[in-house]
Formats: C-alpha cells, structure tokens, sequence
C-alpha cells in the first residue's frame, strides 16, 4: 500500500488534458493553418502567466489552465496551441510557480478574477468575448471559476469535476479544500481512505459512491453565463471524469440551463484527453496511470482540439 506521501506526489502528474461530439461537429472550423502572434510574461496584480497575442484589432480571448502539476508549462503549451488559431490567450499559473502557493490549497478564486480583468484590459481583446478553458484541476476549476464570474462567455473542460475537491499538499496531509473565496475555504468532498489507498481514483470514485460529497461543494455550473463543452476519457483512471462530466450537464438540464451544454466522451482515452494533439503519449508517465491507449488517446485528443476549435469560434463569435 502506498503511504499518502506517495499517493500526493502520485496525484502531482496529472497532464492537460480535453468531452461535444466532435463526431458530429462542423470540420469547417477545425484547427487552422497557424498564425503568427507575440508572447510575453505577465506578472502585474500578483500574476504569474504568459499572454500570447496577434492582430491588434480586438478580437476573442482565453484564459487557459493547466492541471495539478502546477506551475506554468501546462497552461504555455495550450496558449500557444490556441494563439496559433488567432486567439489572444493569457496562459495562468495558479499554484507551485514563484510568488503564487506552493501547493494546490486554498487558492483564492479573486486571482482568476483578476486575471479577467487584466485580459479586458488588453487593447486586442474584445473584452465581451472572453472564454475560459481548463485541463484535470484546471477543469473543475474553470468550471467553478465561470460559475462565479460572468465576464467569461465560454466555458470549456478537459477531464474536470462537477465538485470541490479536496486539496493536494506534498508536505502536509491535513485535510483543506482546494480553493477559498471572499477569504473563506469552500465547502469540499474528501478522499475516500475508507478501504486505504487502492488506487489514486478510487478515493475520488469512493467518495462519489458513498454519497459523502456535502452538498455545497457541488459547483453551481447552472451559474454559468454562456456556453459549456466538456471533454473527458471513458477509461480515465486518474479520476471519474466521464461520470463527473455526466453529472455536470445532468444539473445543467435540471436547472433549464439556458445555453447550449455538450459532453463528448472518448472510448479508448484516459486522462490525456484535452492535451494538444502534438502531446506526449501514455508511455511517458508510470505504470500508464492516466487510462486508456496511446492509440485512443491520440485519436481522441485530434477529435477533441477540433471540437475545441469550433466550440470557441462559434461561442465566442469569431
């Protein structure tokens, strides 16, 4: 059996990631021949990311996260991939960077605030027309950050949660959620120890199965101001991230949800979903933790950063 220290450094690996029926979507507006555009480090209002931006004529925008490996180079391989498409991009680190927490605990939702406002105020953004995209955390944090702001018109999830879960911490086990807001913690669903640790997503899929989640650590994506794509891999051993996806847009539709709400899961593909196609594959990463094929996930991730690509244009009006 592992000991937590373990288990936290195991969750520490988790990749970008991308579920929309790319199946069914208009390849019109899949990925394009690439764009020139400039990049630069942000570090004003306490930021810690890169903008990457083209045409000065004030078009669409994104703020893209990464995952729970913290840091910034999850976030800076998506800015690029979606600058190369023509989208000014402001690529967020949010944890494990100089200046920002070390550990992915009780981070302030008012940083992604500002990071919303600072991308406004840039001459090239079109400041009502800006969409969030995040990959495994980053997922379930951009669904709880648009549920929260309606500056963002577009949302999009790779691998996310449909739930606050708790924090990931390599020096302290206590347990704590993973994001706070006007100063106070958010309500979480805990690990599930109840059997010891068998594997990284049973203590997710065991929490989602004993019926411990509080209600109020539920995110409240019916909030949300536009448009929501999920995209997520149905044999993901990292966590639940169909199942969670699932339930996402089953609260969307109990809710009367008023904008168009798409969950496109992937036979075949694991948590490697919502990287770019050009990603690394499975054999990177130990004992193949991240689910499915090397084979169906790249297949998955192709279909997946189309639907992506014609998610944005349509939502964002491009």
């Amino acid at each position: 059996m592992l000991s937590r220290r373990a288990l936290i450094l195991s969750l520490a690996i988790t990749i970008p990631l991308i579920t929309f029926d790319a199946r069914a979507a208009d390849i019109a507006c899949s990925p394009r021949p690439a764009a020139p555009f400039e990049s630069r480090d942000v570090t004003d209002d306490g930021l810690v990311g890169i903008y990457f931006h083209g045409s000065s004529t004030p078009g669409p925008a994104l703020l893209v996260l990464g995952g729970s490996e913290g840091g910034i180079n999850g976030a800076r391989s998506l800015g690029n991939a979606f600058a190369a498409q023509g989208y000014n991009v402001l690529a967020l680190a949010y944890f494990g960077a100089d200046g920002l927490p070390a550990n992915m605990q009780e981070v302030p939702l008012e940083y992604f605030d500002r990071a919303a406002d600072w991308l406004a105020r840039q001459p090239e953004v079109d400041a009502e027309r800006i969409g969030i995209y995040g990959v495994s955390k980053g997922g379930e944090a951009s669904l709880l950050i648009a549920s929260h702001n309606p500056r963002f018109r577009a949302v999009a999830a790779g691998v996310p949660s449909n739930v606050v879960w708790q924090n990931i911490n390599r020096q302290d086990f206590t347990p704590r959620s993973s994001w706070t807001a006007g100063g106070q913690p958010l309500a979480y669903a805990p690990y599930d120890f109840s059997h010891g640790f068998t594997s990284i997503f049973a203590l997710y899929n065991g929490t989602l199965e004993n019926g411990s989640t509080p209600a109020d650590a539920i995110i409240p994506v019916e909030r949300i101001n536009g448009p929501v794509l999920l995209l997520s891999g149905r044999e993901d051993t990292m966590w639940p991230s169909s199942r969670m996806s699932d339930a996402v847009i089953a609260r969307l539709d109990a809710n009367h949800f008023a904008f168009p709400h798409t969950h496109l899961a992937f036979d075949n593909a694991g948590h490697a979903v919502g990287s770019v196609p050009q990603a690394q594959t499975n054999q990177q990463y130990p004992d193949r933790i991240v689910g499915g094929t090397d084979e169906g996930n790249l297949a998955a991730r192709r279909e997946a950063w189309a639907a992506l690509t014609c998610f944005f244009d349509r939502s964002l009006a491009r």
